[in-house]
């Protein structure tokens, strides 16, 4: 009796290159390679160190006549991190500073989340008191700094760095009470306000 055996192969579209047939590699790029589990008919395009150019097709070819293929795209994404309201923050000598960081498209949640302030890594024990941080982790990370009762000293930059994704900064101001006029120019309110360049107002 006659076995056929079957060579299972992986090709990139992009260049039509073919990358991997059976266990062996035929690319110079060592970031590939093939897994197969003994018994099984899984086999699995492993690519170390994923950049955005790997992204595209690849297909799983089985040599048989004529070939069968299997297409798969694959997007190659960045994490992103954003603290909103950024650039600039301004908020009310007294009020709270509340920050909020978001961590997006990372292939897990991040094992920690830093924050600093002018550099200074943040110790939510120092003897200042009235800071907390919340975390909720989760297809998007957010991280939640709060710091009651502001003073000038709490102005600067205040930089939230994931483990696993670039930081992101944003500045804060404390400032005496913000005040706005109405048309008359007798009424003073502390609510939040917007400026039309775009900085943030928190009363």
């Amino acid at each position: 009796m006659q076995y056929l055996i079957l060579q299972v192969s992986w090709v990139r579209h992009r260049d039509i290159h073919l990358l991997t047939v059976g266990r062996y590699t035929y690319t110079s790029d060592q970031r590939f390679e093939a897994l197969h589990s003994p018994h099984t008919e899984d086999w699995t395009l492993r690519i170390r160190y994923p950049q955005r150019k790997d992204s595209g097709i690849y297909e799983c070819q089985i040599s048989t006549t004529p070939p069968i293929g299997h297409p798969v795209y694959l997007t190659i994404v960045e994490p992103i991190t954003i603290i909103i309201g950024a650039p600039d923050l301004f908020v009310n000598k007294g009020s709270t500073i509340n920050l909020t960081c978001v961590v997006k498209y990372a292939p897990e949640p991040p094992p920690t989340m830093t924050w600093s302030h002018n550099t200074e890594i943040i110790n939510f024990d120092s003897p200042r008191g009235g800071i907390s941080l919340v975390t909720e982790k989760g297809p998007e990370t957010t991280s939640r700094l709060m710091i009651q009762k502001a003073v000038p000293s709490d102005s600067g930059i205040y930089r939230c760095e994931p483990s696993n994704a670039n930081p992101s900064s944003i500045k804060v101001h404390v400032v005496n009470e913000i005040e706005k006029g109405n048309d008359n120019d007798n009424d003073v309110t502390s609510n939040a306000s917007f400026s039309n360049s775009g900085e943030n107002y928190l009363a």
